[in-house]
């Protein structure tokens, strides 16, 4: 049996994104985007629902991202679906939803400047590819 897992959206950052580079040395970028969807209810009233993604990046996209985009800024994202399983420390088990992202196309316009190079945190972690 096959599968698929692709995602597309377009939103806008929630915040400047994160860069930090992994014990092998290859960089990841974490950011959000909110992605907003307009609909009536059952009355005829117009209302909108906002979606707040996480995205990852890795490798060189992780660090153009991290150096031209800013909060605010309209991306559109490809990549695939990640969820991960995990137990809190209450011993609750949990989901975390990402999309771990393949392109992220820069819409809109960019600041007039790219943003201050900024130190990278390292973090014991190996990428999950």
């Amino acid at each position: 049996m096959s599968s698929y897992n692709h995602v597309v959206l377009v939103g806008n950052l929630t915040a400047d994104p994160e860069l930090q580079y992994v014990s092998s040395g290859t960089a990841r970028g974490k950011f959000s985007i909110a992605v907003n969807r307009t609909f009536k209810d059952g009355s005829g009233q117009a209302q909108e629902e906002t979606t707040f993604v996480p995205i990852t990046t890795w490798g060189s996209l992780a660090e153009n991202c991290s150096n031209y985009l800013t909060k605010g800024r309209s991306v559109l994202v490809a990549g695939r679906l990640r969820i991960t399983n995990f137990t809190d420390s209450d011993e609750n088990k949990r989901k975390y939803a990402e999309v771990v992202a393949q392109t992220v196309e820069f819409l809109g316009s960019p600041s007039s400047v790219a943003k201050q190079d900024k130190p990278a945190a390292e973090v014991e972690e190996e990428v999950p590819f």
